[in-house]
């Protein structure tokens, strides 16, 4: 019952969230989002190198960590991981560029959907430490994830309390195993918050000191970086130098928007790394 009224809320409830002002979070935005970001993945003529001016008008980074992920995923076939269960979301595994992928969904702990009937591999696990082979993957996919790890994941994700961490530096570990399971040339897609470096219990904001010590530690063949930032109007391409003073609205903390009416990262950088 809760799965249908779920459902049912998702397909009918978006309308709602322009009527009642376009608030991050508030009711409707969520199904508002998904509609969006539906539609923008699956448009021919977005090109996200040149965001439309509006795009993502009161929406969280989501809106431009998919299309940038999609846009950038090849149509070839191969091993992928999801490495943050991001992709977790029927419409999103129904996307044409994953219909003849091998999909691995690797996150801490088990989620309230999972669709086995799509053929997806579910592994719960620390990304620090996971359970594949060396050199098993063509791409791994990990967006908005590494930021909380090693930080204090008992907020949202898990309800162990060996999760509860201060370690600043765990995603440099990620890095090191997403590494040594890719493939020579296989492709690594990665995405954190980007801006003024601030620790926030549960993650981090990335600055271009520890956006190096990815690419440090990744030790790349390859690099491309692309930067986005929320400005009142939308999402915008951006640069390192323009966004370096970027916060975060946090919705579990804060209890005022800012006048830009930011929904989370006001600023992220995407990272796509060969090896």
């Amino acid at each position: 019952m809760r799965k249908f009224i779920k459902k049912i809320y998702h397909s009918t409830c978006s309308w709602m969230y322009p009527m009642f002002g376009k608030k991050p979070w508030k009711l409707g935005y969520v199904p508002y989002k998904f509609s969006n970001i539906r539609r923008a993945i699956l448009d021919p003529h977005l090109d996200i190198t040149k965001l439309p001016i509006g795009y993502g008008f009161r929406l969280d980074e989501r809106i431009v960590e998919y299309l940038w992920f999609f846009q950038s995923l090849p149509n070839s076939e191969g091993r992928i991981l999801d490495a943050g269960s991001i992709l977790n979301y029927s419409f999103l595994l129904d996307h044409h560029k994953l219909q003849n992928k091998n999909l691995f969904i690797s996150t801490l702990a088990p989620e309230q959907d999972a669709f086995w009937n799509k053929g997806i591999s579910y592994i719960y696990e620390d990304l620090r430490n996971t359970c594949f082979r060396n050199d098993y993957f063509d791409w791994i996919t990990s967006l908005s994830t590494v930021e909380h790890i090693g930080l204090d994941n008992t907020m949202l994700y898990t309800s162990d309390e060996a999760k509860r961490e201060s370690d600043g530096e765990g995603y440099l570990a990620a890095i090191k195993e997403f590494h040594r399971i890719l493939k020579p040339g296989g492709k690594l897609f990665l995405s954190v918050p980007f801006g003024e470096h601030k620790v926030r219990g549960w993650f981090q904001i990335f600055n271009g000191e520890m956006v190096d010590s990815i690419k440090t530690t990744f030790s790349p063949t390859e690099i491309k970086e692309n930067y986005f930032q929320y400005q009142g109007s939308g999402w915008v391409n951006s640069s390192r130098e323009l966004a370096s003073n970027a916060t975060y609205f946090d919705i579990h903390t804060e209890k005022d928007y800012g006048n830009d009416y930011a929904a989370a990262s006001r600023a992220i950088v995407c990272l796509e790394l060969t090896k």
